[in-house]
């Protein structure tokens, strides 16, 4: 079976032409030829892209040479054979530098055939190292469009010669350094390692990657000082003979998930202590309300004078501390219900500043600078005293040699350019509560981390981790931004800002002034399951002149209800959850037979629970545990003044 095949015949002689056909036809090729003689008739064929081109060399007004270098800069690949009866050594390498495939004499045309499936072998070889040079190419663009446009960094090594081959661009972004750089000296991919990182991650690459890949997590310092968190996975290319002689691989910033990592770890654990605040919170806060209840009926009694008074004072003060930390755990892990209320800070401050003073030491000189017409703010007033607390007793913990403390509020406007340089501050109008120490200060490190939930640097024992951490969340509570400025040597301010509202100051938010209670003698019952609790509460209400009732549960109380003969009843002090009855089906049951009667509710719950019970909401009058004689009288106060006047209470 004959080749096919497309041939365009430079000659001025139709004989040679003819010659030319049929020794193709003997090579057992079907020629299709075409016969020119002039520059431009060529130029003309080879865009029809013959098979081949078969050219004498010497012709009236053009030659072979000058087609082959026509050709030559057209770029087309079409083989190309010279043939002539007088050409020489020098014409062929002259016609070969043009790009012609082979030369042949006119007297051996025999081995025309042969050359031109030589030619036509070389121009398919051609084609297919073309394509794979295109291929080659279109492979190479995509992987460099691939490299340099991924979040990971690509990276290829010569680990014989230690080289560094290639890195895409995002290393730039990530490692803060130049690819530039990297490639002038491999080893500071080596140098950012964090030093407490390097020795452990360059020992198991260099063990690893010799028997299979590697996957390492490690931090990197970036030049301007930043730690970045890095995922560096690689693995060998091997030689025929099975040795690694490049080393690729991919290395990814995992900083942010490792943040979100440590989020979801510290949630799981703030689950865990709210768990365990709200287990013990009830218990434990009756156990304080008894402390705390006859400590202070021990002080009015006695006063405060000698050591009596003396030893009294330290027990209040220890179950003062007990209080706390039991407060700031079910408020960091938002176990108890915002009460978002209208106040004046200044009277929240004058308030506390007694408290505050028993809490630092003689060495220490404390001073409240309270700001003119400052303006009101709307936040948690009981949390409010947590976060005072915890500042000032960090300032005290700062200051072992003494120091001064100093507690100031103002009205201050934050400008858009202080929200833009502070993540979480809002533009506008704040009332600031400032703390400041003369103290030892915080390095940056630990300004870092000083928010996180149980960082401290205090010695063991001296601390629990939580205080800063309490404070960030009732402000953010709040809506309030908080701001640090500490130097090393050189004291700490803390900045809260709470935004300013226009709304009158709250009647629930009016601190209790010390003074004469309200005396009273009305009847009162008391349902309380904790026996010492319950005696406590007596003993304060009759100090105060009321006749009081008892009862261990919400059953209890329902058969000392109906055997009561005496004057009626005009207020129940109840406690919320108790065994056999809580105090919510106990109130209910009594309200529906004597609608007017007073009901006080009591516990040492979390908000939680106690919502769980159905106790929180509008109207509804609640005294938390642990609480203290004059809080317990004046609240029973306000409740039975709010009755005043109204017939049908409990009675038989």
């Amino acid at each position: 079976m004959t080749a096919s095949l497309n041939v365009l015949v430079v000659e001025d002689s139709q004989d040679d032409a003819d010659l030319i056909a049929g020794e193709l036809r003997r090579a057992g090729f079907s020629p299709i030829w075409k016969r020119v003689e002039t520059e431009a008739d060529f130029l003309a064929e080879i865009k029809k892209l013959p098979d081949i081109i078969l050219s004498d060399y010497s012709m009236p007004g053009f030659n072979g040479l000058r087609a082959a270098k026509l050709l030559q800069e057209s770029g087309l690949n079409i083989p190309f054979i010279l043939i002539s009866g007088t050409v020489g050594e020098e014409i062929a390498v002259e016609a070969m530098k043009y790009g012609a495939t082979d030369y042949l004499l006119k007297d051996r045309i025999a081995r025309l055939g042969s050359a031109v499936q030589r030619a036509l072998e070389t121009k398919q070889l051609y084609q297919q190292r073309r394509q794979a040079e295109d291929e080659l190419r279109e492979s190479e663009k995509k992987f460099r469009q691939l490299a340099e446009n991924i979040n990971e960094v690509f990276w290829i090594t010569d680990p014989l010669k230690h080289q560094m081959l290639y890195v895409s661009p995002a290393y730039e972004g990530i490692w803060g350094r130049t690819c530039g750089s990297l490639y002038q000296s491999p080893q500071s991919w080596v140098e950012a390692i964090h030093p407490e990182d390097r020795r452990r991650v360059v020992t198991a690459i260099m063990t690893k990657q010799e028997h299979g890949d590697y996957d390492e997590i490690y931090r990197i310092v970036r030049s301007d000082g930043t730690v970045r968190w890095i995922r560096d996975k690689g693995f060998p290319v091997r030689n025929a003979a099975g040795e690694p002689y490049r080393i690729v691989g991919t290395a990814e910033d995992i900083t942010e998930r490792r943040n979100l990592e440590a989020r979801f770890i510290e949630a799981q654990k703030m689950e865990v202590v709210g768990r365990l605040a709200s287990g013990v919170a009830h218990d434990f806060n009756n156990i304080l309300a008894v402390i705390t209840g006859y400590s202070d009926l021990i002080a009015q009694e006695d006063g405060e004078d000698g050591p009596v008074g003396e030893y009294n004072e330290k027990i209040r003060h220890a179950s003062e501390r007990a209080a706390g930390l039991t407060q700031q755990l079910l408020v960091f892990s938002r176990k108890q219900t915002v009460q978002l209320v209208v106040f004046d800070i200044n009277e929240e401050v004058k308030d506390m500043d007694k408290m505050l003073r028993r809490l630092i030491d003689e060495n220490i000189t404390m001073t409240t600078i309270p700001g003119e017409h400052i303006w009101r703010i709307k936040a948690d007033s009981g949390h409010m005293g947590q976060l005072l607390m915890n500042l000032v007793v960090n300032a005290r913990d700062a200051m072992p040699d003494g120091g001064r403390l100093t507690i100031m509020t103002n009205n201050v406007v934050l400008d858009e350019n202080f929200a833009r340089e502070h993540a979480g501050a809002m533009a506008g109008d704040h009332v600031m509560l400032s703390v400041s120490d003369t103290g030892t200060g915080m390095a940056d490190e630990v300004k870092a981390h000083m928010f996180e939930a149980f960082f401290t640097t205090k010695a063991k024992g001296k601390g629990t981790g939580l205080g800063l951490a309490t404070c960030q969340t009732i402000v953010q509570q709040s809506g309030g931004y908080i701001d640090v400025d500490s130097k090393l040597g050189k004291g700490t301010t803390f900045r809260i800002y709470f935004p300013r509202v226009e709304q009158p100051v709250d009647a629930a938010a009016q601190p209790a002034r010390n003074g004469q209670i309200s005396r009273g003698t009305e009847t009162l019952l008391i349902v309380e399951d904790e026996h010492s609790l319950r005696h406590l509460a007596r003993d304060i209400l009759e100090a105060q002149g009321y006749e009081v009732l008892r009862a261990s549960n919400g059953l209890h109380a329902m058969f000392v209800s109906r055997e009561h003969k005496g004057a009626p009843i005009r207020l129940v002090i109840t406690d919320v959850v108790m065994p056999q009855m809580g105090g919510k089906v106990m109130a209910d049951w009594l309200k529906a037979i004597y609608p007017d009667l007073k009901i006080l509710y009591t516990s040492g719950h979390t908000d939680e629970v106690i919502a769980e019970h159905g106790v929180f909401g509008a109207g509804v009058d609640f005294l938390p545990k642990p609480y203290t004689p004059s809080a317990l009288a004046c609240k029973v106060r306000e409740v039975l003044d709010g009755a005043k006047g109204k017939p049908g209470l409990l009675h038989n």
